[in-house]
């Protein structure tokens, strides 16, 4: 992580969660999970929507991500230790409107931040203004201290700006399910209905935008 410049990242304890499968049918009990920051300028410019620079930035962080778990668990099988990259926003089950495992799930065990209102991870250091990537592992690390509350307090900033209304303005707990904070159908709808031009539908990032806490880093830029 350190030597390819990760500024926040962790080890999850996985045990007591449902994860993909091992080569040996077994659940991983850990994954490394990290965080790549996007672009702050590019967030500060999609609060009114996606734009093409938006989506480009998207594209960019996620194949960062693809490279760098690929990398990691080939170091860590070349160690004789089992590894599974989770892939960046890969919608596995188009029923359900997720992936394999949350990359939320395994931030959140690893301690890099909390599930905002915006249903995104919020991290101290950069708002929900980044992507997440996660390496499931058998590999023995010492699992980083869970963080187990939410830290949005009255704010309602990103329930007011979703242009789709799919956020009911719950406050993380864990074991919340999704649909106490989100009503992913009626946020995908709402994509696909208004910017299908970027990556399908797949984009938008507005609830993102408007966070107090990633707007916090635009100020440390000024100072």
């Amino acid at each position: 992580m350190e030597s390819n410049g990760i500024p926040l990242w962790g080890i999850a304890d996985l045990s007591d969660f449902s994860t993909p499968a091992d080569e040996k049918g077994e659940p991983f009990p850990l994954a490394i999970s990290w965080v790549i920051a996007m672009d702050p300028r590019i967030m500060l410019g999609i609060r009114e929507g996606p734009n093409q620079a938006y989506a480009h930035e998207y594209e960019r962080v996620n194949d960062r991500i693809n490279e760098l778990a690929g990398s990691l668990a080939g170091e860590i099988s070349a160690r004789g230790f089992l590894a599974a990259p989770l892939a960046a926003s890969d919608r596995t089950d188009t029923e359900n409107i997720q992936g394999d495992f949350p990359h939320k799930t395994a931030a959140t065990r690893a301690g890099l931040g909390w599930v905002g209102k915006n249903c995104q991870l919020v991290t101290r250091p950069f708002g929900p203004w980044i992507r997440l990537g996660t390496v499931f592992t058998n590999l023995p690390l010492p699992p980083t201290t869970p963080l187990d509350r939410n830290f949005c307090g009255r704010c309602t900033a990103c329930v007011e700006a979703c242009p789709a209304g799919a956020l009911l303005g719950a406050s993380w707990t864990p074991g919340l399910p999704r649909e106490e904070i989100l009503d992913a159908r009626a946020c995908d709808a709402w994509k696909k209905d208004n910017y299908f031009q970027y990556h399908d539908g797949h984009n938008c990032g507005i609830c993102s935008a408007v966070c107090p806490v990633g707007l916090k880093q635009l100020k440390k830029r000024r100072r």
